[in-house]
């Protein structure tokens, strides 16, 4: 969702002789460096793609460009010809279709408002102090011997919260394991893991859920004009996700980058280790957690009481069933309450939230934030709307999925490929909305060709997308987590940062593809609550 960050800081540290060792590693981290470095900013990239497709429109128009359309006589959306023809933008009729849409492109995009209504309650919660006193009792409580674990998975929870990872858990995690006489930055480097390498698991459903869903969404429609995309679709496999991302971060961690950082020497800081303590969870921060907890108990009462009979009030009113329910589709505004109402019972407790103004300001301050992102929606919206009425991405994905079939690569193989090819991009393109913006409506419709939900790519791309945000540069928060690395280790280049977190992106990778052959291919799970796996027209 966020821009990428400048990249100045990374680029003025002057490398460590470490780095200047491996040569071909280092030329390759220039090369990222480089390439991304060439990308305009992303809002400026959607808008440029806009341009393109109005001209690309109007050329394949001009030569009457035609594939023949796969979907069945009678689907909808397919012509009486059988064919799918490119429809041109570079004429009068697609000057007035561009005008007179400009504002439904941007307002009707999904997931604006479910990204802005969930973010809402998350603000709250975030603002009265409930998500960073969750997490400090929750790392600074852990054992001795499950710090590493614990840290980890907080990292990785933590995602619901947007920013909080970033800013709140990393620079703690380093302190609590020099504080236990262990190597800071192997503290940074696993809560690192944790907050960005496992981006896209978590336990509950975050804001970057109903973000992807409606991207995913709006390029499964180009296919299938009636398929329904909900925020959950995901939710089965991504919860499992948590905990094998937290058992490979903690493995790396300790087996791996622990020792070969070796002894830590405390000279090496560029600050005063001494003047660097930890905030403790305060007598009145616990009973605030408790009676937050208490309120997050009622509602999942109410919630289970609304869905879980057989004639409860959420489930679908004609099946009787929890899939299509209006639980499922009413799911963002679940996230809000279970955000909204613990953050004020909390603040309520702890003196953070006494009257109204205080609720709203921390509404206010969530949508501050989200500036550069809704800027980047009205662009990257009008992108999905021009690609669909051009019909350009359905001859893309025509013409894909007869090359797939054409070579025999139709098989579970392609998603290994898949998830490999959305590693790469996401090196020089680090926003995960941004990213699938692009990349959805040209694959999620060439896959479903091939036989695949998109359910199921959605949750392959999530994968790709996660593994590689630890080693790019690109990656929004880069920057920052180098800063806080340059605190217990003087002169830390971007190329020592890289290097301590590429073991992470190789065993994520292998281990959560693994996973995800497993889950969908060997048990033949769902990935969430009615996704399917293969997709029939």
């Amino acid at each position: 969702m966020s821009s990428k960050q400048e990249e100045g800081l990374a680029a003025s540290q002057p490398p460590t002789p470490s780095t200047n060792k491996n040569g071909l590693f280092v030329r390759f981290l220039n090369l990222v460096e480089h390439l991304g470095n060439l990308l305009p900013h992303p809002i400026t990239l959607f808008a440029l793609f806009c341009a393109a497709i109005i001209v690309i429109s109007g050329i394949a128009g001009y030569f009457e460009l035609t594939v023949n359309d796969p979907r069945p006589v009678g689907a909808a959306g397919r012509g009486e010809d059988g064919l799918i023809h490119v429809v041109s933008l570079m004429n009068a009729e697609g000057l007035r279709m561009i005008v007179s849409n400009l504002v439904t492109n941007f307002t009707g995009f999904t997931p604006l408002g479910t990204v802005l209504v969930a973010l809402l309650g998350v603000g709250i919660a975030d603002r009265s102090g409930l998500l960073s006193a969750a997490m400090r009792t929750l790392v600074m409580g852990a054992s001795k011997r499950l710090v590493t674990l614990t840290i980890v998975f907080a990292g990785i929870v933590s995602n619901t919260a947007a920013e909080l990872g970033y800013v709140v858990l990393i620079p703690m995690a380093a302190l609590i394991f020099h504080s236990l006489g262990r190597h800071p930055l192997a503290g940074l480097a696993a809560a690192f893991a944790g907050v960005s390498g496992g981006y896209s698991a978590n336990l509950l459903l975050g804001t970057v859920d109903p973000l992807l869903s409606g991207i995913t969404e709006a390029a499964a429609q180009m296919i299938d004009p009636e398929y329904l995309v909900g925020p959950e679709v995901n939710w089965y496999f991504m919860f499992v996700s948590t905990f094998v991302i937290t058992i490979l971060g903690a493995l790396v961690t300790e087996k791996i980058v622990e020792p070969k950082l070796g002894k830590y020497d405390p000279s090496e800081a560029s600050i005063d280790l001494h003047s660097q303590k930890m905030d403790g969870v305060t007598p009145l921060e616990i009973k605030g957690l408790k009676v937050a907890g208490l309120s997050i108990l009622v509602l999942g009462g109410i919630l289970a009481l609304s869905v879980v009979p057989e004639n409860a009030p959420l489930r679908h009113p004609e099946t009787g069933l929890v899939a299509g329910s209006p639980f499922l589709k009413g799911i963002v505004a679940f996230i809000f309450i279970c955000f909204a109402i613990p953050g004020l019972v909390y603040g309520k407790v702890v003196g953070t939230m006494k009257r109204d103004k205080d609720v709203i300001d921390a509404m206010s301050h969530s949508m501050s934030t989200m500036g550069m992102y809704i800027v980047l929606v009205f662009f990257a919206s009008q992108f999905v709307a021009f690609f669909k009425w051009t019909n350009l991405g359905a001859v893309l994905a025509v013409t894909g999925a007869d090359a797939l079939n054409a070579i025999g690569l139709t098989g579970p193989l392609v998603f290994l490929l898949f998830i490999m090819m959305c590693g790469f991009i996401n090196l020089m393109l680090g926003s995960a909305s941004a990213q699938w913006a692009v990349t959805a409506p040209i694959f999620v419709p060439m896959l479903m060709l091939v036989g695949y939900a998109p359910e199921t790519i959605q949750a392959a791309y999530r994968i790709g997308d996660s593994v590689t945000n630890l080693i790019t540069p690109m990656m929004s928060y880069f920057g920052l987590i180098l800063a806080v690395a340059s605190q217990y280790k003087k002169h830390l280049g971007i190329g020592t940062l890289v290097a301590t977190m590429l073991p992470y992106s190789i065993v994520f990778f292998i281990g959560w593809t693994c996973f995800f052959f497993i889950w969908v291919f060997a048990l033949g799970l769902p990935v969430g609550p009615g996704a399917a796996t293969y997709y029939t027209p």
